[in-house]
């Protein structure tokens, strides 16, 4: 039987915005995080707990950070997303 993180399917946007956000920002605790991506708190717990299952960001002493693989995968999605959608764009008015 698979865990519910394997079957947890993301919005790659909401991905690449809370990596965008712990590499802009540095680490955070998932209370500040959900503030600074507009996600509510529940949201944002489904996220980190597939995102730290998948490795893309690690939590340690209560602060979340991205990983090497985390920001690798922002750069790809980010180079995808502007390839074939043509710019992108996370909300608020925010542009890469």
């Amino acid at each position: 039987m698979s865990s519910p993180k394997e079957n947890f399917k993301p919005d790659l946007y909401v991905v690449s915005r809370i990596i965008k956000t712990l590499v802009d920002e540095g680490p955070q605790k998932k209370t500040i995080l959900s503030t600074k991506t507009g996600m509510s708190y529940d949201n944002l717990a489904k996220y980190t707990e597939w995102m730290i299952f998948k490795e893309l960001i690690e939590e340690n002493g209560g602060l979340l950070h991205a990983t090497d693989k985390g920001i690798r995968t922002y750069n790809d999605l980010v180079d995808w997303i502007v390839t074939y959608v043509g710019r992108l764009k996370f909300g608020k008015g925010s542009e890469k």
